[in-house]
């Protein structure tokens, strides 16, 4: 696959941070940093997005780079927003946060699995090529999909800790 050791240790982080988010989601509706699996998709994003930055196929700064410093942001943020017992509001925007991450770290991550896998014979030829488009989309819209539930879970949530 042509992965350095720093590439496959990113790879490797990667895919616990990413399983530790489905797990979070799934089991709660949401990536909770209270949960083991929150924390795990916390640290494991964390160390992938610092190590992401000691990347590059083309050498130099990039858009890898960018997307990696933004979800080191949001995740960042979300745990901020999670210690400081903000109230209700902080949660909307804690909820939005790491879910927004969890999608951008699938862009690079469809991206680099799509033009690399199989071995010999990926399924995209480039990162411009219409499956990796398509498979974006549908995870974009899965995405504002679960955006949506978590938004009017929250909401029913506030409105039982004010009653």
């Amino acid at each position: 696959m042509g992965l350095s050791n720093l590439g496959i240790f990113h790879t490797a982080i990667g895919v616990i941070a990413l399983v530790a988010g489905i797990v979070s989601l799934v089991k709660n509706g949401k990536i909770d940093l209270s949960q083991l699996s929150g924390k795990i998709y916390f640290y494991g994003t964390v160390i992938t997005s610092v190590t992401a930055l000691g990347l590059s196929k083309n050498g130099g700064f990039n858009v890898g780079h960018i997307f990696s410093l933004f979800i080191l942001i949001l995740v960042v943020i979300a745990f901020v927003l999670a210690k400081r017992n903000s109230g209700n509001r902080a949660r909307y925007f804690e909820n939005f946060f790491l879910s927004f991450s969890f999608f951008l770290s699938l862009v690079p991550t469809v991206n680099e699995t799509f033009t690399r896998v199989p071995l010999g014979h990926p399924l995209a030829k480039s990162p411009a090529d219409p499956l990796i488009g398509k498979t974006l989309l549908v995870l974009f819209i899965l995405f504002i999909i679960g955006s949506v539930f978590q938004f009017t879970k929250q909401r029913k949530n506030n409105r039982m800790t004010q009653a």
